[in-house]
């Protein structure tokens, strides 16, 4: 009688669980989050306090004083949501500047304080990341001679995901279709329908799809008048 050796079953490997999954993504997006604020620290400190930036007349003490506010003054986030009460974010924000400019840099570099909404595990990685990407870029671009920078791979990709997230609400008020394209081929379809195709790189049609179409270096492809819409359309928050 002979017996026959037992083959044992391979042992199959799963797939990281969709929860590690996410919490790498996260942690990643948050890192390249602390990259741009530090970045953006450095360049307000070499440029002071009377630079001019990309947003609507503010000036670099401007610009400091509303991202401290952002995180450590919910209450003044209302204007912005709400147009009635821009009074009171107005108020609070030259309120806020009263403590120096040296202050206000310092306080955005060393990030929301414990009680803050932006302290909460997550809040880098979903709120942060184009919000200091998009304003390193208001201050750069504002300046002479400027030029585009070039972003990693990685930086690129975790900027396209938060885009893919934010896009159909910064361009709620467009009324033709609209579809970003990467120069790899992949594209968002934001807006249903025929319309305007946007094409560039990564950060570029970030800032493009934050209102700063003029100065995003894209391009666009489809009958005039989308395109004229698009480019007048009010972008953003």
């Amino acid at each position: 009688m002979t017996t026959s050796a037992r083959i044992p079953r391979p042992r199959l490997r799963l797939a990281a669980p969709v929860h590690r999954v996410r919490a790498g993504l996260e942690a990643l997006i948050a890192n390249h989050a602390a990259g741009e604020r530090a970045a953006l620290c450095d360049l307000l400190e070499e440029l002071g306090p009377d630079a001019p930036t990309l947003c609507g007349g503010w000036t670099t003490a401007d610009l400091a004083a509303h991202l401290v506010i952002r995180e450590r003054r919910p209450d003044a986030g209302v204007g912005i949501l709400a147009p009635r009460l821009a009074a009171w974010t107005d108020k609070v924000q030259r309120d806020a500047k009263r403590v120096g400019y040296a202050t206000l840099v310092h306080q955005i570099r060393t990030g929301p304080p414990r009680w803050s909404f932006f302290a909460l595990p997550g809040a880098d990685a979903n709120l942060n990341l184009i919000e200091y990407f998009v304003h390193l870029e208001d201050v750069r671009r504002a300046q002479p001679g400027w030029q585009p920078r070039e972003l990693s791979a990685e930086v690129e990709e975790a900027l396209w995901v938060r885009l893919q997230a934010a896009a159909p609400m910064l361009m709620r008020n467009v009324r033709t279709g609209v579809a970003l394209r990467l120069p790899d081929g992949r594209v968002e379809r934001v807006r249903p329908g025929p319309g305007v195709r946007v094409t560039g790189p990564t950060g570029e049609l970030v800032l493009f799809a934050y209102g700063r179409g003029r100065q995003a270096e894209v391009e666009l492809e489809g009958p005039r008048a989308d395109r004229e819409h698009l480019l007048s359309a009010q972008l953003g928050v």
